[in-house]
């Protein structure tokens, strides 16, 4: 936790109310996003219960499985989620965008737009996980075959949990960790993974402060567990006796509305508590690197949908190569996404010069015209002065960019009770006099930061076929195993 959440988190419990940590929106927010909300049987898995899904919030579908522990509902009940989820995936893509050909000269495409899927907290995550780990593999034919759509499902719901894993993608989000990206409550982080609580803190309900508000949501009655967990009174005393009639009455419709509608009295408060974040987050300005993220997750979606198909479901695990690189990949987003969260939010930007890893103050020396005579041809070399009163933690030499303007970098060359003096080396122009506007003058505040989003390099792996020995050479072509298949539901 850094100073700045930890004083946000002290200023909360003195105001009753959630602070903020953000001063702009740092996630996508879709036009009509699909809102699943899932619960499963407990002291199974991934058994599902019940889902309550829909892209709008006054038009929610309840799918739910009056007997959990039987096969066949099961999977009747994936082949009704498949449907709807399927559906929102085909009739989100929006118009195909023509992009310029790439290196060796192929046609690209991209869709308009993409499906966003939103749970509310990070279980469903885990939950969506599992699901499509115990879909993906079913097979359409034999004595056991599912509904073609059921495998479907789990390959898009375990491409989606992966795409939960890369720092800055939008397709799939927990409500509880977009909500805390934002927001500081008096609450500790284990109580913030309550949605209703943390809603308490941010939007408190008239006639109520955020710790009333969150007081009240630890009441499983007012406000039942947001999944995919369910409360441990409710599951003895109204669930088992519900299941256990709809036995008794060897499945007569009439029991199963009766489930339906106990189960749909658990979903309701937290599907409403959903759509009320929703238009939180859309109340916000949309930081300025967010429609780029989103791009990137439209060009990961497109190439997904249009190679669908090509290949066997994914491997319950990477070959090497392939995890290596995975690796690497989401670390090289982490750094990115830290350096565009902090160029985007004063706010952000603050932590970091709290840390020591950013400066901030006005320009009280600037000499744009100097040059470096020192190599063969002169080279642009503007000289800075920024006063500041923040930590710096950098070392004499480190480049630096500007905030306000990333391709704006300089190198440090003094640190001192005058300041921090640098060299400009980069963002100028390519003559030997600076673009106007370009250098920062005398008076001009400024903020500069060690954090580049491409600070961390890439590298470079071996084929599949070279795997060395010591991560036990080239694996084998994968082709799914009975093992593989293995239900983790029962």
């Amino acid at each position: 936790m850094s100073a700045l959440s930890s004083l946000a988190r002290l200023e909360a419990v003195r105001a009753g109310v959630a602070q903020p940590l953000a001063t702009v929106r740092h996630v996508h927010v879709s036009d009509a996003p699909l809102v699943l909300i899932p619960l499963k049987l407990a002291g199974e898995a991934a058994a599902p219960l019940a889902v309550m899904v829909g892209s709008a919030p006054d038009d929610p579908s309840l799918l739910v499985v009056p007997q959990p522990r039987n096969r066949d509902l099961r999977f009747a009940f994936a082949a009704e989620l498949a449907k709807l989820v399927l559906n929102h995936i085909e009739t989100s893509r929006g118009e195909v965008e023509e992009l310029p050909p790439g290196k060796e000269g192929d046609d690209r495409i991209r869709y308009g737009n993409a499906p966003q899927l939103l749970v509310p907290n990070r279980g469903g995550v885990s939950f969506l996980r599992l699901v499509g780990r115990s879909t993906r593999f079913r097979s359409t034919e034999g004595p056991y075959a599912v509904d073609p759509a059921v495998p479907v499902l789990g390959r898009w719901l375990t491409w989606f949990a992966d795409r939960h894993d890369h720092p800055g993608s939008s397709l799939l989000r927990a409500m509880t960790e977009v909500l805390r990206l934002h927001w500081a409550t008096g609450q500790s982080s284990v109580e913030d993974g309550n949605l209703a609580a943390l809603m308490g803190w941010i939007d408190p309900p008239d006639g109520l402060d955020g710790p009333a508000a969150a007081a009240r949501a630890e009441d499983p009655v007012t406000c039942p567990p947001a999944g995919p967990a369910t409360d441990p009174t409710f599951d003895n005393e109204v669930l088992a006796p519900a299941i256990a009639a709809y036995d008794r009455s060897g499945g007569d419709p009439r029991a199963g509305d009766r489930l339906r509608a106990l189960i749909a009295g658990q979903l309701t408060p937290t599907w409403d508590l959903m759509w009320r974040a929703v238009d939180l987050l859309r109340a916000m300005p949309e930081g300025a690197s967010v429609p780029r993220r989103w791009e990137r997750d439209r060009d990961a979606f497109t190439y997904y949908h249009q190679t669908f198909g090509e290949a066997y479901p994914q491997a319950r695990r990477d070959p090497p190569v392939r995890a290596a690189r995975r690796l690497h990949d989401l670390e090289r987003a982490q750094d990115a996404y830290e350096a565009q969260r902090a160029f985007d939010d004063p706010l952000v930007m603050a932590e970091h010069r709290l840390a020591g890893q950013a400066f901030g103050g006005p320009v009280t020396e600037c000499d744009p015209a100097r040059l470096d005579e020192t190599g063969k041809r002169p080279k642009l070399r503007p000289l800075l002065r920024v006063r500041t009163a923040d930590p710096v933690r950098l070392d004499i030499g480190t480049t630096v960019c500007n905030a306000a303007r990333p391709a704006l970098k300089g190198r440090i060359v003094e640190i001192g009770d005058g300041g921090v003096l640098l060299e400009l080396t980069g963002g100028m122009g390519r003559k030997l006099t600076p673009e106007p506007g370009a250098v920062p003058q005398v008076g001009e505040r400024v903020c500069f930061t060690s954090l580049t989003e491409g600070s961390f390099g890439a590298a470079k792996f071996p084929d599949r076929e070279d795997t060395p020995w010591t991560h036990g050479g080239p694996p084998e072509e994968y082709v799914p195993t009975d093992e593989d298949a293995e239900e983790d539901w029962s």
